[in-house]
Protein backbone atom coordinates (compact mmCIF):
# COMPACT_ATOMS: atom_id res chain seq x y z
CA UNK A 1 0.00 0.00 0.00
CA UNK A 2 2.95 2.19 0.64
CA UNK A 3 4.06 1.56 -2.86
CA UNK A 4 0.52 2.34 -4.39
CA UNK A 5 1.01 5.84 -2.11
CA UNK A 6 4.44 6.75 -3.40
CA UNK A 7 3.57 6.29 -7.05
CA UNK A 8 0.54 8.48 -6.60
CA UNK A 9 2.24 11.36 -5.32
CA UNK A 10 5.01 11.00 -7.90
CA UNK A 11 2.89 9.73 -11.29
CA UNK A 12 -0.46 10.49 -10.30
CA UNK A 13 0.22 14.58 -10.43
CA UNK A 14 -3.54 14.86 -12.24
CA UNK A 15 -5.31 12.77 -9.99
CA UNK A 16 -3.73 14.47 -7.19
CA UNK A 17 -5.19 18.12 -8.65
CA UNK A 18 -8.73 16.80 -9.09
CA UNK A 19 -8.79 15.43 -5.67
CA UNK A 20 -7.53 18.66 -4.49
CA UNK A 21 -10.82 20.19 -6.55
CA UNK A 22 -12.83 18.19 -4.70
CA UNK A 23 -11.43 18.76 -1.21
CA UNK A 24 -11.92 22.57 -1.90
CA UNK A 25 -15.53 22.29 -1.88
CA UNK A 26 -15.40 20.82 1.59
CA UNK A 27 -16.35 22.96 5.09
CA UNK A 28 -13.51 20.86 6.45
CA UNK A 29 -10.72 19.53 6.14
CA UNK A 30 -11.01 16.32 3.62
CA UNK A 31 -9.05 13.08 2.93
CA UNK A 32 -9.19 12.86 -0.73
CA UNK A 33 -10.14 9.55 -2.06
CA UNK A 34 -7.05 9.27 -4.15
CA UNK A 35 -4.86 9.27 -1.39
CA UNK A 36 -7.18 8.61 1.80
CA UNK A 37 -4.05 8.60 4.08
CA UNK A 38 -1.68 11.00 3.76
CA UNK A 39 -3.27 13.95 1.50
CA UNK A 40 -5.02 16.27 3.39
CA UNK A 41 -5.27 19.93 2.37
CA UNK A 42 -6.42 22.80 5.02
CA UNK A 43 -8.77 25.37 3.68
CA UNK A 44 -9.02 28.67 4.46
CA UNK A 45 -11.34 31.50 3.97
CA UNK A 46 -11.72 34.60 4.05
CA UNK A 47 -11.39 36.18 7.73
CA UNK A 48 -14.20 39.09 9.27
CA UNK A 49 -10.96 40.74 10.63
CA UNK A 50 -9.69 44.00 9.03
CA UNK A 51 -6.31 43.81 7.12
CA UNK A 52 -5.08 46.63 9.18
CA UNK A 53 -4.87 46.02 13.18
CA UNK A 54 -4.37 49.48 13.94
CA UNK A 55 -7.48 50.54 14.85
CA UNK A 56 -8.34 47.56 16.74
CA UNK A 57 -10.38 48.96 19.30
CA UNK A 58 -11.78 52.10 17.53
CA UNK A 59 -13.76 49.27 15.48
CA UNK A 60 -14.67 47.12 18.26
CA UNK A 61 -16.20 50.47 20.15
CA UNK A 62 -18.32 51.29 17.12
CA UNK A 63 -20.55 48.35 17.47
CA UNK A 64 -22.45 48.40 21.33
CA UNK A 65 -24.52 45.62 22.43
CA UNK A 66 -28.02 46.49 23.62
CA UNK A 67 -30.28 44.72 25.92
CA UNK A 68 -33.40 44.99 24.39
CA UNK A 69 -36.24 44.85 27.35
CA UNK A 70 -38.93 41.80 26.98
CA UNK A 71 -41.96 43.66 26.46
CA UNK A 72 -44.40 40.66 27.01
CA UNK A 73 -42.73 40.87 30.47
CA UNK A 74 -43.22 44.55 30.53
CA UNK A 75 -47.05 44.21 29.67
CA UNK A 76 -47.55 41.11 32.60
CA UNK A 77 -45.92 42.85 34.77
CA UNK A 78 -48.39 46.36 34.53
CA UNK A 79 -51.44 43.71 34.90
CA UNK A 80 -50.12 42.44 38.01
CA UNK A 81 -50.79 42.77 41.66
CA UNK A 82 -48.33 44.38 44.44
CA UNK A 83 -48.21 41.24 46.07
CA UNK A 84 -47.64 39.17 42.76
CA UNK A 85 -44.83 41.68 41.80
CA UNK A 86 -43.67 40.91 45.30
CA UNK A 87 -43.69 37.08 44.79
CA UNK A 88 -42.41 37.71 41.45
CA UNK A 89 -39.35 39.45 42.34
CA UNK A 90 -38.77 36.55 45.02
CA UNK A 91 -38.61 34.41 42.47
CA UNK A 92 -35.86 36.11 40.40
CA UNK A 93 -34.18 36.91 43.29
CA UNK A 94 -34.27 40.79 42.93
CA UNK A 95 -33.91 42.40 46.45
CA UNK A 96 -36.57 44.81 47.02
CA UNK A 97 -36.37 48.41 46.86
CA UNK A 98 -34.43 50.72 49.29
CA UNK A 99 -35.62 53.59 50.68
CA UNK A 100 -33.33 56.05 51.11
CA UNK A 101 -33.85 58.61 54.03
CA UNK A 102 -30.93 60.74 54.08
CA UNK A 103 -30.43 64.34 53.77
CA UNK A 104 -27.92 66.64 51.94
CA UNK A 105 -25.70 68.85 54.26
CA UNK A 106 -24.52 72.34 53.34
CA UNK A 107 -22.20 73.45 55.69
CA UNK A 108 -21.06 76.90 54.00
CA UNK A 109 -24.50 78.01 56.11
CA UNK A 110 -26.30 76.93 59.61
CA UNK A 111 -30.33 75.98 58.67
CA UNK A 112 -31.68 78.27 61.27
CA UNK A 113 -31.17 81.69 63.34
CA UNK A 114 -29.97 80.14 67.10
CA UNK A 115 -30.51 82.04 70.07
CA UNK A 116 -32.41 84.95 68.16
CA UNK A 117 -32.89 88.53 69.29
CA UNK A 118 -36.40 89.75 70.37
CA UNK A 119 -37.24 92.88 69.56
CA UNK A 120 -39.00 95.20 72.25
CA UNK A 121 -42.41 95.45 71.71
CA UNK A 122 -43.51 99.21 70.68
CA UNK A 123 -39.38 99.27 69.23
CA UNK A 124 -39.17 102.62 66.63
CA UNK A 125 -42.35 103.94 68.25
CA UNK A 126 -41.52 104.88 71.89
CA UNK A 127 -38.99 107.49 72.59
CA UNK A 128 -35.73 107.21 75.11
CA UNK A 129 -37.68 109.12 77.92
CA UNK A 130 -40.97 107.30 78.15
CA UNK A 131 -41.31 104.48 80.36
CA UNK A 132 -41.20 101.88 77.28
CA UNK A 133 -37.94 103.13 76.13
CA UNK A 134 -36.38 102.96 79.17
CA UNK A 135 -37.21 99.53 79.85
CA UNK A 136 -35.88 98.78 76.33
CA UNK A 137 -32.45 99.84 77.16
CA UNK A 138 -32.26 97.74 80.50
CA UNK A 139 -33.15 94.42 78.53
CA UNK A 140 -30.41 95.50 76.10
CA UNK A 141 -27.96 95.92 78.68
CA UNK A 142 -28.75 92.66 80.03
CA UNK A 143 -28.13 90.81 76.70
CA UNK A 144 -24.73 92.26 76.14
CA UNK A 145 -22.76 89.75 78.47
CA UNK A 146 -23.46 87.27 75.59
CA UNK A 147 -22.97 89.20 72.67
CA UNK A 148 -19.35 90.21 74.25
CA UNK A 149 -18.12 87.19 74.67
CA UNK A 150 -19.11 86.03 71.25
CA UNK A 151 -17.91 88.98 69.69
CA UNK A 152 -14.40 88.52 71.06
CA UNK A 153 -14.72 84.72 69.19
CA UNK A 154 -15.33 86.92 66.21
CA UNK A 155 -11.85 88.93 66.26
CA UNK A 156 -9.97 85.74 66.92
CA UNK A 157 -10.73 85.23 62.93
CA UNK A 158 -11.19 89.20 61.96
CA UNK A 159 -8.78 91.45 64.33
CA UNK A 160 -10.52 94.63 62.68
CA UNK A 161 -13.84 93.71 63.24
CA UNK A 162 -15.73 96.72 64.45
CA UNK A 163 -19.51 96.76 64.99
CA UNK A 164 -19.80 100.16 63.94
CA UNK A 165 -18.16 100.05 60.39
CA UNK A 166 -20.22 96.09 59.79
CA UNK A 167 -23.62 98.18 60.54
CA UNK A 168 -23.26 100.26 57.71
CA UNK A 169 -21.16 97.33 55.30
CA UNK A 170 -24.06 95.14 56.16
CA UNK A 171 -26.93 97.93 55.19
CA UNK A 172 -25.36 97.67 51.65
CA UNK A 173 -25.22 94.27 51.61
CA UNK A 174 -29.18 94.49 52.42
CA UNK A 175 -29.85 97.42 50.08
CA UNK A 176 -27.85 95.37 46.95
CA UNK A 177 -29.30 91.89 47.99
CA UNK A 178 -32.93 93.55 47.62
CA UNK A 179 -32.04 95.45 44.46
CA UNK A 180 -30.69 92.21 42.75
CA UNK A 181 -34.51 90.78 43.27
CA UNK A 182 -35.74 92.99 40.81
CA UNK A 183 -33.94 90.26 38.03
CA UNK A 184 -33.30 87.05 40.03
CA UNK A 185 -32.31 84.72 37.52
CA UNK A 186 -30.09 87.43 35.70
CA UNK A 187 -28.51 88.47 39.22
CA UNK A 188 -28.25 84.35 40.83
CA UNK A 189 -24.91 84.65 41.08
CA UNK A 190 -24.63 87.31 42.59
CA UNK A 191 -27.68 86.47 44.68
CA UNK A 192 -25.79 84.05 46.23
CA UNK A 193 -22.61 85.73 47.28
CA UNK A 194 -24.43 88.35 49.27
CA UNK A 195 -27.38 85.97 51.11
CA UNK A 196 -26.92 82.57 52.34
CA UNK A 197 -28.41 79.37 51.28
CA UNK A 198 -31.34 79.53 53.58
CA UNK A 199 -31.99 83.41 53.09
CA UNK A 200 -31.95 83.00 49.40
CA UNK A 201 -35.13 80.34 49.40
CA UNK A 202 -36.71 82.92 51.47
CA UNK A 203 -36.21 85.92 49.49
CA UNK A 204 -36.72 84.71 46.21
CA UNK A 205 -40.17 82.70 47.22
CA UNK A 206 -43.24 84.07 45.13
CA UNK A 207 -41.54 86.32 43.08
CA UNK A 208 -42.15 83.84 39.75
CA UNK A 209 -43.82 85.55 36.95
CA UNK A 210 -44.09 88.87 39.13
CA UNK A 211 -42.53 92.09 38.70
CA UNK A 212 -40.21 93.19 41.43
CA UNK A 213 -39.57 97.12 41.95
CA UNK A 214 -37.71 98.02 45.00
CA UNK A 215 -36.10 101.46 46.20
CA UNK A 216 -34.23 102.98 48.60
CA UNK A 217 -35.42 106.28 49.60
CA UNK A 218 -33.08 107.31 53.21
CA UNK A 219 -32.50 105.94 56.85
CA UNK A 220 -34.22 107.57 59.52
CA UNK A 221 -31.69 105.83 62.05
CA UNK A 222 -28.36 104.86 61.61
CA UNK A 223 -28.06 100.93 61.77
CA UNK A 224 -26.50 99.39 64.66
CA UNK A 225 -25.62 95.47 65.76
CA UNK A 226 -27.92 94.77 68.56
CA UNK A 227 -26.88 90.89 68.70
CA UNK A 228 -24.01 88.85 68.01
CA UNK A 229 -23.49 85.01 68.59
CA UNK A 230 -21.21 82.21 67.33
CA UNK A 231 -21.72 78.46 66.96
CA UNK A 232 -19.97 75.03 66.49
CA UNK A 233 -21.50 72.83 64.00
CA UNK A 234 -19.88 69.13 63.81
CA UNK A 235 -16.37 70.09 65.88
CA UNK A 236 -15.24 72.93 68.27
CA UNK A 237 -13.32 74.19 65.23
CA UNK A 238 -15.79 74.56 62.39
CA UNK A 239 -17.69 77.94 63.91
CA UNK A 240 -19.85 80.24 62.54
CA UNK A 241 -21.22 84.05 63.40
CA UNK A 242 -24.65 85.57 63.48
CA UNK A 243 -24.92 89.27 63.87
CA UNK A 244 -28.17 90.64 64.26
CA UNK A 245 -28.67 94.61 62.70
CA UNK A 246 -31.45 97.04 63.22
CA UNK A 247 -32.21 99.27 60.28
CA UNK A 248 -34.70 102.06 60.60
CA UNK A 249 -35.31 102.94 57.14
CA UNK A 250 -37.66 104.73 54.56
CA UNK A 251 -38.57 102.04 51.42
CA UNK A 252 -40.34 102.12 48.33
CA UNK A 253 -41.64 98.33 47.41
CA UNK A 254 -44.10 97.32 44.66
CA UNK A 255 -44.96 93.96 43.20
CA UNK A 256 -46.80 93.25 40.31
CA UNK A 257 -48.56 89.79 38.99
CA UNK A 258 -48.07 88.85 35.30
CA UNK A 259 -50.36 90.57 34.00
CA UNK A 260 -49.07 93.89 35.13
CA UNK A 261 -51.32 94.39 37.83
CA UNK A 262 -50.59 96.02 40.87
CA UNK A 263 -50.84 93.35 44.07
CA UNK A 264 -48.67 94.86 46.65
CA UNK A 265 -47.44 98.59 48.04
CA UNK A 266 -46.35 101.45 45.48
CA UNK A 267 -44.62 102.62 43.59
CA UNK A 268 -44.57 106.67 44.47
CA UNK A 269 -45.73 106.15 48.45
CA UNK A 270 -42.27 105.61 50.65
CA UNK A 271 -43.14 103.48 53.74
CA UNK A 272 -41.31 103.24 57.14
CA UNK A 273 -39.49 99.87 57.35
CA UNK A 274 -37.94 98.65 60.53
CA UNK A 275 -35.98 95.38 59.84
CA UNK A 276 -34.05 93.40 62.42
CA UNK A 277 -31.76 91.65 59.80
CA UNK A 278 -29.30 88.74 60.44
CA UNK A 279 -26.11 88.35 58.74
CA UNK A 280 -23.93 84.83 59.18
CA UNK A 281 -20.40 83.91 58.12
CA UNK A 282 -18.45 80.83 58.38
CA UNK A 283 -15.56 82.37 60.36
CA UNK A 284 -13.70 79.08 60.07
CA UNK A 285 -12.92 79.44 56.64
CA UNK A 286 -10.80 81.76 55.43
CA UNK A 287 -12.95 82.78 52.12
CA UNK A 288 -15.97 83.38 54.37
CA UNK A 289 -18.16 86.30 53.70
CA UNK A 290 -20.81 88.05 55.42
CA UNK A 291 -24.22 87.49 53.73
CA UNK A 292 -27.71 87.84 54.58
CA UNK A 293 -29.10 84.68 56.53
CA UNK A 294 -32.91 85.88 57.31
CA UNK A 295 -35.12 88.37 58.99
CA UNK A 296 -36.43 88.21 62.89
CA UNK A 297 -40.14 89.02 62.50
CA UNK A 298 -41.53 89.56 66.40
CA UNK A 299 -44.77 87.98 67.24
CA UNK A 300 -46.25 91.06 68.60
CA UNK A 301 -46.04 92.67 64.66
CA UNK A 302 -49.00 93.70 62.83
CA UNK A 303 -49.96 91.09 60.58
CA UNK A 304 -49.37 92.47 56.45
CA UNK A 305 -51.47 94.05 53.77
CA UNK A 306 -53.25 91.14 51.96
CA UNK A 307 -52.07 90.40 48.11
CA UNK A 308 -54.10 91.58 45.93
CA UNK A 309 -54.84 88.74 43.17
CA UNK A 310 -56.67 88.22 39.97
CA UNK A 311 -58.68 85.72 39.14
CA UNK A 312 -60.82 84.37 36.04
CA UNK A 313 -64.48 85.22 36.13
CA UNK A 314 -65.98 81.29 35.92
CA UNK A 315 -69.04 81.16 33.74
CA UNK A 316 -71.97 79.43 35.31
CA UNK A 317 -74.22 77.29 33.39
CA UNK A 318 -78.09 78.34 34.10
CA UNK A 319 -79.89 76.60 36.64
CA UNK A 320 -83.03 74.65 35.51
CA UNK A 321 -85.42 75.71 38.69
CA UNK A 322 -84.52 79.30 37.77
CA UNK A 323 -85.45 78.49 34.26
CA UNK A 324 -88.56 77.07 35.66
CA UNK A 325 -89.48 79.95 37.91
CA UNK A 326 -88.92 82.60 35.18
CA UNK A 327 -91.13 80.37 32.91
CA UNK A 328 -94.01 80.34 35.30
CA UNK A 329 -93.45 84.07 36.38
CA UNK A 330 -93.53 84.70 32.93
CA UNK A 331 -96.96 82.81 32.09
CA UNK A 332 -98.41 84.42 35.65
CA UNK A 333 -97.76 87.65 34.56
CA UNK A 334 -99.50 87.01 30.58
CA UNK A 335 -102.97 86.09 32.95
CA UNK A 336 -102.67 88.97 34.91
CA UNK A 337 -102.44 91.08 31.43
CA UNK A 338 -105.23 88.91 30.18
CA UNK A 339 -107.58 89.64 32.98
CA UNK A 340 -107.00 93.40 33.33
CA UNK A 341 -107.91 93.59 29.21
CA UNK A 342 -111.22 91.61 30.29
CA UNK A 343 -111.99 94.34 33.14
CA UNK A 344 -111.06 97.67 31.20
CA UNK A 345 -113.62 96.03 28.53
Amino acid sequence: MAAHISRLVRIGCHQKILSCQVVSRCSVPVISQCAPAVCVLQVRYPSSKHFNPKFRKLRRKKVMKIDLPDYGKVMKDRNMSADEKHKQMKEDKIPPPRIFQERPINISCTSAIFEPFVPPEGDGKSSFLSTEGVKQKYTEFEKKGKSFMALRKVRQFEDDFDTKDFAQQAQDILMEAQKCLEDVRGNKNRLHELVSEKGYVEMVFGLENKTFRWGFVESIEPPRVTHVRTTEVLGKDNLYAQVTVRMHTKQILAIYDRFGRLMYGSETIPKDCLEYVVFEKHIANVYGQWRVHGKIIPDWMPPREPLIKTYRVPKFEPLEELEEDTSSSTSVEKQDKGTSVQTAA
